[in-house]
């Protein structure tokens, strides 16, 4: 028996990194897991990693999955996603929003499209899907939601120019964590819980490492796995609520 027992997970960037590892997490522990990205095919991706091979990852191990491509930047996909899901595999107890379109670039050479994309996706998505998965929740009186956020999010010392090209990032998961604390006072009378996690440490995924913010052998990445296992904990029946959690700090508070 799973703590995640006849529980249906959305978990949105599932192809890879995080969301791949958060994915299969919830299926060991019984979830019934959409894995939605827009990778399909790996020949059409700069990165490795498609929904398709976690889902093939997941049932491998036991767990039920199903793959759902979804272009997250168009509100249609949005809303067929949640239909599609909430059609084949019943209301949704738990939302995470993993996914990203992260572009690390200076403020002054930065495009408007792709400022306008990074929030879409960012902050945007995760709105507009907590707004469809919400009313089954309340009706239910329970449910996660789960945003996957950034030590970005902190604001910068002026002589730290490690981040140099991140204030965007930055910006957009300081929204999410304030959308975080804001919609948890808003359910919490309804038995939803609404929580943002960060890793301690940089993590290394194919997108970190495209981005040349890690390597695969440096000794103080935080492994995926970690992020999997608090996320877990915060969709789990803690009773928590309304964090701006840190993983590493969130397992040591929890004994895990």
């Amino acid at each position: 028996m799973g703590i995640l027992d006849e529980k249906v997970a959305i978990v949105t960037g599932g192809s890879r990194g995080i969301g791949a590892a958060i994915a299969r997490r919830f299926a060991a522990e019984g979830a019934t897991v959409a894995v939605t990205a827009r990778t399909v095919d790996p020949a059409r991706s700069r990165l490795p990693g498609t929904i398709g091979e976690t889902v093939d990852q997941i049932e491998a191990e036991g767990g039920t999955a199903r793959a759902y491509a979804a272009d997250l930047s168009d509100p249609a996909a949005r809303e067929s996603l949640v239909a599609d899901v909430t059609g084949d595999l019943g209301p949704v107890d738990i939302l995470v929003n993993n996914a990203a379109v992260t572009y690390f670039t200076p403020v002054g050479e930065f495009t408007d499209r792709r400022y306008a994309l990074m929030f879409e996706v960012q902050v945007t998505a995760p709105f507009h899907l907590a707004r469809l998965v919400l009313p089954g929740m309340r009706e239910r009186k329970g449910g996660w939601i789960l945003n996957i956020s950034s030590l970005a999010s902190r604001h910068p010392a002026l002589e730290d120019d490690r981040l140099a090209g991140g204030t965007v990032y930055g910006m957009c998961k300081a929204a999410l964590e304030r959308f975080t604390t804001g919609l948890a006072a808003e359910v919490y009378g309804d038995g939803v819980a609404v929580n943002s996690l960060a890793p301690n440490r940089v993590v290394p995924t194919p997108g970190t490492l495209f981005h040349h913010l890690t390597t695969e052998d440096d000794p103080n990445a935080e492994p995926p796995e970690v992020m999997a296992d608090a996320a877990l904990a915060l969709c789990g029946g803690t009773g928590l609520s309304g964090r701006i959690a840190l993983s590493q700090d969130l397992l040591t508070e929890l004994g895990r």
